[in-house]
């Protein structure tokens, strides 16, 4: 019995990974497929500040509530509902495009496009990393966590390859239905699986003050609140960079989307052997 307890909980967790690292594949894939047709259009450093705000800004903001959310709602509804959200929205673009004549209003409506994007991300992010603590047992929580993490930057060195061959041979409207593909696939995948019970937090605090609970918890340890400055500016001024590296290759070798493929996995391959 206890054998069959132990597959079953880690045939949920490995579907569990796998169905996200899927969605993960197309939202990354599709995330810098627009930066760089921005890149690509323009050769223009305000339009791809402006895309790389819209990509990740709101998920930072929406993701202290994505936490809470977390805590108090079906994590398995949030993370089906952000990703068809996700999904939705990309698909609708798909379809206005040809009906989009100016190009400026056709880079407008990615950018909101990416903006409503990175608010399903938000919401859909804190919830898959409160879903493996309900999957795994504590004893083999960092384990997992780990093999999360080596499958996320598989993905993430695979995403530019992949994005730079389908951008080489097919238009935007074929890339973007990429990640409509594979958020369906994800959330059948984990539209089969069965979470164990979940003991959500009584609603007692508003949103707000359980923000404030959070950041005051965090930075009660000395060393952590430290650890997490330092680490948000590391990563403050590094990012930038990375971004601006595909503005560079435009404007030097020209508009060719295999120089960028190559400057991305260069990128994604110094972080996957700085994490071995």
């Amino acid at each position: 019995m206890k054998n069959r307890q132990r597959i079953s909980w880690k045939k949920r967790a490995i579907l569990f990974l796998i169905s996200q690292c899927i969605t993960l594949f197309g939202s990354t894939l599709v995330q810098m497929a627009l930066v760089w047709y921005a890149t690509m259009q323009t050769s223009s450093g305000a339009w791809v500040a402006s895309f790389t705000i819209c990509s990740y800004l709101p998920q930072f903001f929406i993701s202290f509530l994505g936490g809470i959310w977390a805590d108090r709602y079906n994590r398995k509804i949030l993370i089906a509902s952000a990703d068809s959200l996700i999904a939705f929205v990309t698909l609708l673009m798909i379809f206005a495009i040809p009906l989009i004549s100016s190009n400026t209003a056709l880079l407008s409506s990615l950018l909101v496009m990416s903006a409503i994007r990175s608010l399903g991300a938000g919401i859909q992010t804190p919830a898959v990393q409160a879903v493996i603590p309900q999957l795994v047992p504590k004893g083999q929580l960092m384990r997992y966590n780990g093999i999360y993490a080596t499958m996320q930057s598989i993905v993430n060195f695979a995403a530019p390859a992949a994005a730079g061959a389908v951008f080489s041979i097919s238009t935007l409207p074929a890339t973007l239905m990429i990640d409509v593909v594979t958020a369906l696939l994800g959330t059948g995948l984990l539209s089969f699986l069965v979470l164990p019970k979940q003991n959500p937090i009584a609603q007692k605090d508003s949103l707000c003050s359980d923000i404030k609970t959070s950041v005051k918890y965090v930075f009660a340890d000395k060393p952590i609140g430290v650890l997490l400055i330092v680490y948000g500016l590391f990563t403050f001024f590094c990012v930038p960079a990375g971004y601006l590296a595909g503005l560079l290759v435009r404007r030097t070798f020209g508009d060719t989307y295999w120089c960028l493929t190559a400057v991305e996995l260069a990128g994604f391959a110094g972080m996957m052997a700085g994490g071995l």
